[in-house]
């Protein structure tokens, strides 16, 4: 695996069910799946083999597989399900939403889809938002287009105001497409539902650009992140390479994960650093990161820099005050790496007598609101098929992910309780490093400066 959390931690990958499926299903599948039939977490031998005295249960630890089953819990007839996409735009949202409406309506004969906009503000009244009818004409289509039908918002509502929401207009079922912090509302609404013994499913759509969402290898947007984002890796190199000593700095998306710079940076071939949160790094010093990138310069005319907007936030001194200033979400504000980077490179250069052209591209928004790929388009179109399917079976508090090229049911649980991240001993990086032929580290450990870079430390002091 080329990411984190250790695949040798025990999790309970358990899945919740609402009550016994007595309903025959309408749904005409060439194989219906049973809760039995797992893929396991580590796929590795020696984990497998060590665990073989703690018996069966612990050795087989792994996945549920998702997909249709014989019998299921919601009677189509009665049911009413929502629809809700939270935090940023993503490509594959129209997607998403579209699969699910034509298969509850058309496999399953459910004929109340309710959209909600603007996130889970949709659901309190008090914000006034329309709730929106969905069925096959009016998603007929939405997936040529990129962002969300129902629009989207950060920050949590209050899961008491959501839930009430929810037993007046009946609903049986809401599907959130988010990433964690969507998924953290969605386990308050669960445990709201749970404490009243109510029978409504919480069914988990898992939607990140950064592809941080632990227990599935991909989320969908990511593939259309990587495509738009290796593309502006060449308009970077390009623009580096066409001027005398040119350097294209290019900041992608990753808060506290660099999977999309590092994946694009291996599909481009054109990026000579990249920076990820996951490893630290320092400007000055022999082994710092402007030295090399002057040496680069030097050697080479031109230098294309990729940094993952979470990366590099250590450089920035802390506030006197200990305040962390949030987004509506909680999530706390980086500061920006990009435009830092931007100075303390042109500063250093300058300081270096070095004539330079520095190109500052940040393409953040674009990638956001791009339709998505043909492969993204493909992959959420299943998930939301397979979200369907869990919640008609009346599986709850869990999300469809992608474990070993299978579609699976994990436990949202699960999914906010760690974050997944670059392993940065891992073979994956150690074709990130060798393609972009960046050092192994940028951190010194007690080289002296010399002395233009101790005239830059005095002169430019990193500014919070």
């Amino acid at each position: 695996m080329s990411f984190l959390p250790d695949p040798d931690e025990h999790h309970d990958f358990s899945i919740e069910q609402l009550g016994p499926r007595k309903v025959d299903t309408p749904y005409r599948a060439f194989h219906y799946v049973s809760d039995d039939e797992r893929t396991l977490h580590n796929t590795t031998v020696r984990p497998i083999v060590e665990t073989e005295p703690r018996g069966e249960a612990e050795r087989a630890l792994g996945f549920e597989l998702a997909g249709p089953r014989e019998r299921i819990y919601f009677d189509a007839a009665k049911t009413r399900c929502g629809i809700v996409t939270c935090g940023g735009l993503c490509p594959g949202l129209n997607d998403v939403i579209r699969a699910l409406v034509l298969q509850l309506y058309y496999y399953y004969g459910v004929r109340l889809i309710y959209g909600f906009r603007y996130g889970f503000e949709g659901l309190v009244p008090r914000f006034g938002h329309e709730v929106v009818m969905l069925g096959p004409d009016s998603v007929s289509h939405i997936h040529q287009r990129g962002g969300s039908i129902l629009a989207s918002s950060r920050g949590p509502q209050d899961p008491e105001e959501v839930v009430d929401a929810l037993e007046r207009l009946n609903l049986q079922v809401l599907f959130c497409i988010g990433g964690d912090g969507t998924f953290r509302g969605a386990l308050a609404l669960h445990r709201e539902i749970r404490k009243r013994n109510l029978k409504i499913s919480i069914i988990g759509v898992p939607k990140t650009i950064d592809n941080d969402i632990p227990f599935t290898a991909r989320t969908f947007g990511f593939d259309t992140a990587c495509a738009v984002a290796s593309q502006a890796i060449s308009g970077a190199h390009a623009e580096a390479t066409g001027a005398y000593n040119g350097v294209g700095l290019l900041k992608l998306m990753g808060r506290h994960a660099g999977f999309i710079a590092a994946h694009a940076a291996l599909a481009s071939r054109d990026a000579n650093f990249v920076l990820v949160p996951e490893i630290d790094f320092e400007l000055g010093g022999a082994n710092g990161f402007l030295p090399h990138l002057f040496r680069r310069v030097r050697a080479r005319r031109h230098a294309v820099v990729v940094v993952a907007e979470g990366a590099g936030q250590a450089l920035f001194e802390e506030d006197p005050q200990g305040a962390q200033v949030t987004d509506a979400s909680g999530n706390v504000r980086f500061k920006d790496i990009g435009v830092l980077l931007r100075e303390r490179i042109s500063q250093y250069l300058g300081l270096m007598k070095v004539p330079f052209t520095l190109k500052y591209i940040d393409p953040s928004y674009l990638i956001r609101s791009a339709p998505a790929t043909a492969s993204d388009s493909l992959f959420a179109g299943i998930l939301g098929q397979m979200a369907a399917h869990a919640a008609m079976t009346g599986k709850t508090a869990m999300f469809v992910g992608y474990w070993n090229e299978r579609f699976t049911h994990v436990p949202i649980a699960a999914a906010v309780s760690c974050t997944k991240r670059l392993d940065p001993t891992g073979n994956f990086w150690q074709s990130v490093v060798e393609c972009t032929g960046q050092p192994r580290t940028l951190v010194n450990n007690g080289e002296e400066l010399d002395d233009v870079e101790e005239a830059l430390l005095v002169d430019s002091h990193v500014l919070a």
